[in-house]
């Protein structure tokens, strides 16, 4: 094929597009562990984050029946969250669902392992010249109920994120990526959404069927705005990713999940 006759529902990579295969590259590609260091780093910092409650325009109050338009409420993470799905894209549309639950599982024990330091350390008895004990404990500690929220909503998007993209890839082949970045994106950041602020509203002072229908709508709506805003440069970097990686290569279907 000609590369006039390429569209830019072809490969981002400048390959012709394959008719008959889903593409992969697999966690041996040279790039691989770069992109799971960028993904835990901003999933770690962005759990942190997520502890504080934020609301905008805190001086306006509008309701629609039982939900509570203003002011918005959120989280501190509402800018980095995004973010962790982006990079969770790039993961499955480059290296393929093994590669992307290999480090799914990676993020999970990193942030399990992240509570558990902290714990210790806000355990530790305070030297008598440290006067932010308090401090330290109310940025550092966390409850079981946001552990427990933030681990739960992570799992289930993530892995929600890379299966969506990876079922519209088996019959999309490598065409049409739009439609893989925006069908993961909805089906995850829903998900994620829904079930972290299911068990982590109450934890940061959200008490009422208003706040908490304001709480997910928001987080669900901007999370995947953002994502949509910033596709293209998920595409300029899954095409640098894809020219970049050697191995990258059609995929058997049986390995598609494995």
């Amino acid at each position: 094929m000609s590369e006039t006759r390429q569209t830019e529902d072809s490969d981002t990579s400048g390959r012709p597009p394959a008719e008959h295969a889903a593409f992969a590259t697999g966690a041996g590609g040279q790039h691989f562990t770069i992109v799971v260091a960028l993904f835990v780093t901003v999933l770690m910092i962005s759990n942190i984050c997520a502890t504080k409650g934020v609301q905008f325009f805190t001086h306006s109050h509008l309701t629609l029946g039982p939900l509570n338009i203003l002011p918005i409420t959120t989280d501190g993470a509402f800018f980095m969250f995004p973010l962790a799905y982006v990079i969770g894209d790039v993961l499955s549309e480059v290296y393929g669902f093994k590669a992307a639950r290999r480090t799914i599982y990676i993020g999970f024990s990193m942030l399990a392992l992240m509570v558990i330091c902290f714990e210790i350390a806000i355990r530790l008895p305070a030297a008598n010249f440290y006067q932010d004990q308090a401090a330290f404990k109310a940025v550092a500690g966390t409850t079981p109920q946001l552990v427990l929220a933030g681990l739960a909503g992570y799992v289930i998007g993530q892995f929600l994120n890379s299966i969506t993209l990876m079922l519209i890839k088996e019959k999309t082949k490598e065409k049409h990526l739009w439609a893989r970045l925006l069908g993961s994106t909805v089906a995850s950041e829903f998900g994620d959404t829904l079930v972290f602020c299911s068990i982590a509203a109450t934890a940061i002072g959200i008490n009422t069927w208003g706040d908490y229908f304001n709480y997910v709508l928001v987080g669900f709506i901007w999370k995947t705005l953002v994502e949509i805003m910033i596709m293209p440069i998920s595409y300029r970097w899954i095409a640098f990713l894809k020219k970049r990686e050697p191995s990258y290569a059609p995929l058997a279907r049986a390995a598609i999940y494995s």
